[in-house]
């Protein structure tokens, strides 16, 4: 899984002031302090190998989940707050969603400086 968690890297490192660290055991991103993506694969031993993201909150997260559940799923312990995980492993995956996504996400916990800057 070394590719995908390179291809998350890459979207996420791309950002204003992005900083990547370990949380938790998992590769996790953030800005200003924020978590705003964090790569799982295999995390506890569920088999699934995710990006959770940022959602606007419950309802989007709902509806995410309702409306694509091969491709959203509700992470463990982030989320209670509004997270989606999204499935990095099938065959098909669409990157150019999964990018926006940490992209939305980073915008979600980004301070206002960096979004009146022009943000992304």
């Amino acid at each position: 899984m070394t590719d995908v968690l390179d291809r998350i890297r890459a979207a996420a490192l791309l950002l204003p002031e992005v900083e990547e660290r370990v949380s938790h055991g998992q590769p996790t991103f953030f800005v200003a302090g924020k978590q705003f993506a964090q790569f799982r694969d295999n995390h506890h031993g569920e088999g699934r190998t995710v990006v959770c993201v940022r959602t606007s909150g419950a309802d989007e997260q709902a509806m995410l989940i309702d409306a694509a559940p091969e491709t959203y799923s509700r992470p463990a312990y982030l989320g209670p707050a509004g997270w989606v995980s999204m499935n990095v492993a099938a065959a098909d995956v669409d990157w150019t969603l999964v990018e926006d996504r940490i992209a939305r996400s980073w915008e979600l916990a980004a301070p206002g400086r960096l979004l009146e800057a022009g943000g992304r």
